[in-house]
């Protein structure tokens, strides 16, 4: 039997995991518009590596992801597989969206708030 307090972390996961997730096909859509948005990505990619510690092998992978033709980038980030759940802890793309649209994302998956299935069609 799995106790409430382990049931309760694995829930708390999964909704970080899928507010993440939908703030990434959200930014895959400001950057589908905008594919100069990835300068931000870039850049933050060679500042954070100039210190980044035991985050290196996900931003090398990221670095990876962003030499590929836009059409891939935008489908691997917003892709809900293990490993991009891994990489998703250490995304390159802050500063992509403004804060309000970071904020209504973190509000649609507030506990308790039920319109956070909004996001899984992008």
């Amino acid at each position: 039997m799995v106790s409430p307090i382990a049931s309760n972390l694995e829930q708390g996961h999964a909704r970080i995991d899928a507010r993440s997730l939908a703030m990434h096909r959200a930014i895959a859509l400001k950057l589908r518009a905008s594919p100069d948005l990835l300068a931000i990505a870039r850049d933050n990619l060679r500042r954070w590596s100039e210190s980044s510690g035991r985050s290196q092998p996900y931003l090398d992978a990221w670095a990876e992801v962003l030499a590929r033709p836009i059409e891939e980038v935008l489908v691997l980030i917003g892709e809900d597989s293990e490993s991009m759940r891994a990489m998703r802890q250490a995304s390159p793309f802050a500063g992509v969206l403004s804060p309000k649209e970071r904020w209504e994302i973190y509000d649609a998956f507030a506990v308790g708030v039920s319109d956070s299935g909004r996001w899984n069609h992008l």
